[in-house]
């Protein structure tokens, strides 16, 4: 969620070089394994094990840790997102290329490899698109371009904050980077591959409380240029540099030669092989379960990851037999978009006209099917998007930062959100038909407005509701510790999510029916 500035068979993925880490294979076959009595504890943060799951409909947990521990950056979701698709049978576009669609097909594009559109077609379409749509980003540190600097004779790394992060959670923490590197071949072309130092590379040190005495008195309010800068070694041919020497700043080499040496070894390449990078960084420690009862997500990039995977799920699973779109009359979507924690302008965020774009060409290729005058127009009118994003969980311990009558809890479902000045784009009619499929599923629903007293933040539903013209209801799964390094949130409310978004594809065209609001 970004937060608002007040002044107040699977093909493989040749565009893509991309392996999976060892840790979420192991992920989705440890919980697989969480019926039987003894299990590993591996992926829990406690030693206890998990307790026996009672009957009741599949869980997508263990498939969500195992996304949220493949998917480090934004273009790692998005790729990994990609495989997923393949695997389960969707047909990859180019946006560069005529497309040719047919109802009943299953089809996905990606671009700048951090923002996703996949869609199913109902075979009798006619009747507008239902939109799931979240984002990939979450708040981070990123290189700066030039990110090699000296101090006092230790390696440090330039980095650059982005979207408005919790930035004393990263302080003290096993970090490393990954993100996405351009080639030069030997050939003259270009390759862009994915990269991620697994193990712990870099680390932002605090200082000592024997040298900062009042640090817990005072705050601790570090300087976000100065004191934000991790550490990545000590002695190297380039410390000999005088760090103090202004005018060999322009002799230094724009990172690491060190750096640049690890990040050749994980690709496969050479170190002047490597012309370019997008370097987010990141915490090592895996997602996992935890709490007393084993109740609790922990894992960095819950906002809102979280929700694209919940979108992601849903949209296969109520799409993988041919019946399910056999008397579907929308095109299901689901919007992956980059760059909402800084504002969404961007070619790849939701600012941008992409999925505008997509649907004026699904309704175009689609047109032969005698759509009639105005398709697209009637298509947007008869359309609505679920624009997920992570939620305000009450805390325990700031009770008071709540609406008295509007406080949404961990472990009791998801939070349509709303607000009267359009910082959400809930109204009383998007509220209602979401609502009204939780009804009809037995499915809880929490309620969430903010404080008047406080700043509200915003999500793409805003951006998206007015730039396209459609029906849209805010909501998010409830998460505490929100933009930190390592946030936490229910895996049953995962769960109600996940069956939440399958059911509004599976029956939201049967819903809307039977409410006509302009007439």
């Amino acid at each position: 969620m970004a937060l608002l500035r007040l002044h107040l068979p699977r093909p493989p993925l040749p565009a893509q070089p991309y392996s999976r880490s060892p840790l979420s294979s192991y992920t989705s076959s440890w919980l697989r394994r969480s019926r039987l009595p003894s299990v590993s504890t591996r992926l829990l943060c406690s030693s206890h094990p998990a307790s026996p799951l009672d009957a009741a409909p599949p869980s997508i947990v263990a498939g969500l840790l195992d996304y949220l521990n493949e998917s480090w950056t934004q273009f790692h979701a998005t790729a990994e997102a990609k495989r997923q698709l393949l695997d389960a049978g969707f047909k990859l576009l180019s946006e560069s290329d005529d497309w040719d669609l047919q109802p009943g097909g299953r089809y996905f594009f990606t671009r700048n490899m951090s923002c996703l559109v996949a869609f199913a077609i109902g075979e009798k379409v006619g009747n507008g698109f239902n939109i799931i749509a979240a984002h990939t980003d979450s708040p981070c540190l990123k290189l700066k371009p030039r990110s090699a600097t000296f101090k006092s004779g230790h390696q440090m790394v330039n980095v650059q904050t982005y979207g408005s992060g919790l930035w004393h959670t990263w302080f003290d923490r096993d970090l490393t980077l990954a993100g996405r590197v351009i080639l030069k071949a030997a050939d003259g072309s270009f390759k862009h591959k994915l990269v991620k130092v697994t193990r712990p590379l870099i680390r932002v040190p605090t200082l000592a409380i024997h040298l900062n005495r009042t640090v817990n008195s005072d705050g601790f309010k570090p300087n976000l240029e100065t004191h934000l800068v991790p550490l990545l070694a000590t002695k190297h041919e380039e410390a000999t540099m005088n760090s103090d020497d202004k005018s060999s700043s322009s002799t230094k080499v724009a990172h690491h030669s060190l750096l640049l040496q690890i990040l050749s070894e994980e690709i496969g390449c050479e170190s002047d092989e490597i012309i370019g990078m997008e370097l987010n960084v990141c915490d090592t420690q895996p997602s996992c379960l935890g709490g007393g009862n084993n109740e609790f997500i922990y894992s960095g990039r819950l906002d809102n990851l979280a929700s694209c995977y919940c979108a992601l799920r849903s949209l296969m699973d109520s799409s993988k037999e041919a019946e399910q779109l056999s008397s579907e009359k929308a095109i299901r979507m689901v919007a992956m978009f980059d760059n909402e924690e800084v504002g969404s302008d961007s070619m790849q965020g939701a600012g941008a006209p992409t999925m505008f774009q997509a649907m004026r060409r699904i309704v175009d290729s689609l047109m032969h099917q005698s759509m009639g005058e105005g398709a697209l127009e009637r298509a947007i009118h008869s359309s609505f998007l679920v624009s997920a994003d992570m939620a305000h969980a009450l805390h325990p311990n700031y009770s008071d930062k709540h609406e008295e009558c509007h406080r949404p809890e961990l472990q009791k479902g998801l939070v349509i959100k709303h607000n009267a000045n359009q910082r959400y784009a809930t109204s009383a009619v998007t509220a209602f038909l979401f609502k009204e499929i939780a009804r009809i599923h037995n499915l809880p629903v929490q309620e969430f407005v903010v404080r008047n007293d406080m700043g509200c933040g915003s999500t793409i539903g805003p951006i998206l509701a007015s730039g396209v013209g459609i029906r849209t209801v805010d909501c998010g799964i409830p998460q505490l510790s929100m933009h930190s390094i390592r946030e936490m949130c229910g895996k049953e409310d995962v769960d109600t999510t996940y069956r939440h978004f399958k059911a509004f594809f599976e029956m939201f065209s049967d819903i809307d029916k039977k409410l006509n609001v302009d007439f």
